[in-house]
């Protein structure tokens, strides 16, 4: 069985920070998201993958990934030109796939559920689709669908008035009768090939399409509460990490703290789950729990906590804590303390301060 990633989406509820880099590469816990969906799809038996990215991004995606041997995968790279859809980018991988079976997972969707099950039944059972779907408060957002003995017999994409609470969560297996669909469907109203209307067509064709509900959390990461959620829910996981770097005896470390070589740490006090990146250098500061701390991050004299801290970001004096917060790459953020006393910034577009 073969493997489809999407990633060619724009990210703009995540602007400005992809604005220089996919939404997909933003780390979560010290690693970037299309990581756990490569490690997902891994550990359903899938090891042969194309990732299908945008002409903006192709060469973000093959700095990071390379061809997959780093990951015990392979892994090729289809561009999809302009934004037309889900089932768009899956028909502009034909190429790829052949007729095999393959399995189709949106890029910045984060499911931590192992659905080995689900794929070795499908691969033996006469099934022609299978779609992961989770009960949801509000389903008006997602794609939904209407169960009658396992068997999906309706769906619909973002209904004003849902006919039941499953959302599909952005995870399908598909056999090769998904691009006969997707020839006999037309644009939405956005102009897009909707996969829901794929799943459609098959099932009023008479397909057998079947779903698994998901028990286990799942996050769609495109807004920044999103991934500060993710990043909360992976650090509470987080097995007791290695300190690997330099802790002076005025430090005092509390709870799950994982800190990498090369940084220093001192006169702070670092409350856990925590994850400190290579290089970094932490001084008379609070780092406080739920704060994942990127390679070459400067910490003096500030409290932060909740939060994401990308690689080379420096905070310096600050009076006030940080908290969830998401700082790009090589932010600055100081405060120099003499008069007169006034608030000094450069801030790039669609960026978001709150003092």
């Amino acid at each position: 069985m073969k493997g489809l990633v999407l990633c060619a989406g724009k990210g703009t509820r995540l602007r400005p920070l992809t604005y220089t880099t996919a939404k997909h590469l933003i780390p979560v816990a010290n690693k970037p998201v299309i990581f756990y969906t490569l490690e997902f799809m891994k550990k359903a038996n899938v090891n042969e993958i194309a990732i299908v990215v945008s002409p903006e991004n192709e060469a973000l995606f093959k700095e990071t990934l390379k061809d997959g041997a780093q990951l015990g995968m392979h892994i090729e790279y289809v561009v999809q030109p302009q934004p037309k859809g889900i089932a768009h980018a899956v028909f502009i991988s034909r190429e790829f796939l052949k007729d095999e079976p393959f399995l189709l997972v949106l890029g910045d969707n984060l499911v931590f559920e192992d659905t080995s099950s689900v794929v070795k039944s499908f691969e033996s059972e006469n099934i022609d689709a299978y779609v992961l779907l989770a009960r949801v408060k509000d389903p008006r957002a997602y794609g939904v669908a209407v169960l009658e003995d396992g068997r999906i017999v309706h769906v619909e994409e973002k209904p004003k008035e849902p006919k039941s609470d499953l959302a599909i969560v952005g995870v399908y297996l598909f056999r090769k009768s998904v691009f006969e669909a997707i020839e006999n469907i037309k644009p939405s109203w956005r102009g897009e090939l909707e996969i829901t209307d794929a799943i459609g067509y098959l099932v009023q064709k008479g397909y057998v399409v079947r779903a698994h509900v998901i028990q286990g959390w799942w996050k769609d990461t495109g807004k920044p509460e999103d991934l500060l959620e993710a990043n909360r829910r992976i650090l509470d996981a987080m097995e007791d990490g290695e300190c690997a770097g330099k802790i002076d005896d005025s430090t005092i470390v509390q709870g799950r703290v994982c800190v990498a070589k090369g940084s220093i740490i001192a006169g702070s006090l670092i409350r856990g789950p925590v994850v400190i990146g290579e290089n970094c250098r932490i001084v008379n500061s609070y780092v406080g729990p739920y704060t994942s701390i990127g390679n070459g991050v400067i910490l003096e004299n500030c409290e932060v906590e909740n939060s994401i801290l990308m690689d080379e970001s420096k905070l310096s004096n600050l009076s006030a804590r940080i908290d969830s917060s998401l700082i790009g790459k090589g932010v600055s953020i100081s405060q120099n303390g003499k008069l007169p006393k006034a608030m000094k910034f450069v801030v790039g577009d669609l960026s978001s301060l709150e003092l």
